[in-house]
């Protein structure tokens, strides 16, 4: 007999069907999801360009494709999420967008290492509306035995903007520099920072677009009545505020202690022993942005879980305390190490190593990565939900564990060759198996949490993603690299990150094993 699990729907919803609207819906917020990764990932392809003339190295690479967009996208999606839970989510999507594609503009104008970091950020912070709310929305466009499919579609906007960015930024770049001789280019701009201005400035327009969506009713499909907008009154920005004081430092530690001098200690004793660690690293290692963007990280996370049980005990319990939810965010997230080092360097793996021009990179690679990334998230979601049709979500975590392992052999042989055509064959079946993945581990989620805590616990999802995919996967690579010497080895090593990704989603489908029985 299976069991009901939380965020289960009543039999209505389990009969009801998407309608045209649902569907148009979900075209654009694709749109944006692709915007956002052309966003995001244009400094792949810019990379030779953008380390010569910043003079920096392939960990300070790391630290700005990574940890310095990561950390923030993750922090900031928690108050985020949880505002996507109580506002107008179109609204507040909209916003995000202008926020990040105009912090995309300003990676245009940045004229060292360090403007650029605090650009990314910038982009960090507008990007974390986007899955909160998009997740959300999803969620009450479409019933649940079509949300997973829903979300991987959504998903594949991730693989098609970063495909897309490859070309487009290696078009802009190219174009610029011939048409303007050294010293007389508008503005003195380079190439590459001339593509960030060309990708950021069209984002705003999109935003109004966004605006224009209908906000669907909160959980109808599982017989709950709220309001299709909540009422964007004082106590809805009062509690965002307060949820950015649960994480943001140095409010945590003000929060902690309204609440008691023994919360403000144990608060204070997480921040000394982040900062001793981060302190400690950089001695170690050297790399001090990278160790005090990942501690600040460290201690507002583990602010905000205190926090959250604090004030919240029914998103803690569904987000931290379930081992289903758990074994999902850490096992998904060190998969993610793998991807997003593999995203980082790939282009650059490609042009360093074999001699690959810029342009056909672009083409065959950013071509290959987005039709296999797009293909397989949708298929990883549609599979998801074929075997989990009569509510077993224990078998989606199983999806998520064989494309992990599956992946291996494309990723293998990608080290291994010295043939650049055998690289190039290799991309489209090793984005399409990684990507199965997401498609099934986001469908996961979606359906096995409350609806009124779906974005929050859609941030911490990606949560997982970026803080320990995201923050450390390409940053490990690029250090490697130094190192060894050797981008291939940098690449090679971070597959160290599999086998407690598996150890972990096993713990999250033996939890669901046991709810459903």
């Amino acid at each position: 007999m299976v069991q009901a699990t939380a965020g289960e729907p009543d039999r209505a919803g389990e009969t009801a069907k998407a309608d045209g609207y649902a569907w148009y819906a979900l075209a654009v917020l694709v749109l944006v999801y692709m915007l956002n990764f052309i966003d995001r990932q244009l400094l792949t392809i810019l990379a030779v360009d953008i380390k010569r003339d910043l003079g920096i190295s392939d960990a300070d690479f790391g630290f700005l494709y990574g940890t310095a967009f990561g950390v923030f996208y993750a922090l900031f999606g928690i108050p985020l999420g949880k505002l996507a839970d109580r506002w107008s989510r179109t609204g507040l999507l909209s916003l995000g967008l202008a926020v990040w594609s105009g912090m995309t503009a300003l990676s245009g104008l940045a004229g060292n290492f360090w403007q650029l970091g605090a650009a990314r950020v910038g982009v960090g912070v507008g990007e974390a509306t986007a899955g909160p709310c998009a997740y959300s929305l999803l969620a009450d466009y479409f019933p649940p035995r079509r949300r997973a499919t829903a979300v991987a579609i959504f998903s594949s906007g991730i693989y098609l903007g970063g495909g897309v960015s490859l070309f487009i930024g290696t078009s802009i770049a190219m174009w610029w520099n011939s048409a303007f001789a050294v010293g007389m280019a508008p503005l003195g701009l380079a190439g590459w920072q001339a593509a960030f201005l060309a990708v950021g400035i069209p984002g705003v327009l999109l935003a109004l677009w966004v605006r224009s969506l209908r906000e669907p009713l909160r959980g109808r499909f599982e017989g709950l009545a709220e309001p299709a907008a909540v009422d964007p009154g004082r106590e809805v920005w009062r509690g965002f505020v307060r949820d950015l004081g649960a994480i943001v430092p140095p409010f945590t530690l003000f929060v902690a202690l309204r609440r008691g001098p023994a919360a403000g200690g144990v608060n204070a004793l997480i921040a000394f022993s982040t900062a001793g660690a981060a302190i400690g690293l950089t001695i170690a290692l050297g790399d001090p942005a990278q160790w005090a963007a990942l501690g600040v990280g460290v201690y507002a996370v583990a602010s905000w879980a205190i926090s959250l049980r604090h004030d919240d005990r029914e998103a803690f319990d569904a987000i931290w305390a379930a081992p289903a939810v758990v074994g999902i965010n850490v096992g998904y997230g060190l998969m993610c190490a793998v991807t997003y080092a593999s995203s980082a360097f790939g282009p650059l793996y490609a042009i360093e190593s074999f001699g690959a021009p810029a342009r056909t990179v672009a083409l065959v690679v950013g071509g290959s990565a987005a039709a296999g990334g797009a293909l397989g998230v949708i298929a990883g979601g549609a599979i998801g939900d074929r075997v989990a049709a009569d509510g077993r979500h224990s078998r989606r975590v199983l999806v998520v564990i064989g494309a992990l392992i599956a992946s291996l052999a494309p990723y293998g042989l990608l080290l291994v060759t010295h043939s650049v055509t055998v690289l190039y064959w290799t991309v489209f079946p090793m984005w399409f198996v990684m990507s199965m993945a997401l498609g099934s581990a986001s469908g996961t989620i979606v359906n096995i949490v409350p609806a009124r805590v779906r974005g929050t616990a859609t941030a911490a999802f990606f949560l997982g993603a970026t803080m320990i995919g995201l923050a450390l996967g390409p940053y490990a690579a690029g250090r490697l690299s130094r190192e060894f010497e050797s981008l291939r080895t940098g690449l090679a090593l971070i597959l160290l990150a599999l086998p407690p990704a598996v150890l972990f989603l096993g713990i999250a489908w033996r939890d669901l094993v046991r709810k459903e029985r």
